[in-house]
């Protein structure tokens, strides 16, 4: 315990010597407060952009939280918003997989390898906006 209240004393007078030097002293108080306050500006900037963009971040998560409804798309737009909705992840056989839409009916042709598949195509295909219905000729290997 008197070791570390010696080692702060001896820190102490050096840091005064250091800061109170009459030849040097007043520059060096100069140029440690002018890098203090610098350091101080860029680490407020820093911290009052990060700040901000996370604030404006949330106002437009809170603003977007729902596509707003546009009318209904054409035929080719519906079918590809469909393909960019189904084909998102990379396990879907994309080649195997056919996407056509007629006012607002969305048909998707070709196989896959599970049921399970087939029922997650059809529900996400079912969620595009400007989806009225969906008719699934999907199947699987064995059947």
């Amino acid at each position: 315990m008197a070791r570390k209240r010696r080692l702060r004393l001896i820190v102490l007078g050096a840091a005064l010597t250091y800061f109170f030097d009459p030849e040097n002293g007043r520059r060096r108080r100069k140029v440690t407060a002018d890098r203090l306050a610098g350091l101080m500006r860029r680490h407020s900037r820093r911290i009052g952009r990060s700040v901000s963009s996370e604030a404006h971040g949330l106002t437009q998560k809170a603003t977007h939280l729902r596509e707003e409804p546009k009318p209904q798309p054409d035929d080719v737009t519906l079918a590809r918003k469909v393909e960019t909705e189904i084909f998102r992840e990379a396990d879907v056989p994309k080649g195997r997989i056919n996407v056509n839409a007629e006012n607002g009916k969305v048909v998707l042709r070709g196989e896959v390898d599970s049921d399970e598949l087939i029922e997650d195509l059809v529900s996400k295909a079912r969620k595009v906006q400007g989806v009225q219905e969906v008719e699934s000729l999907l199947h699987t290997p064995s059947s």
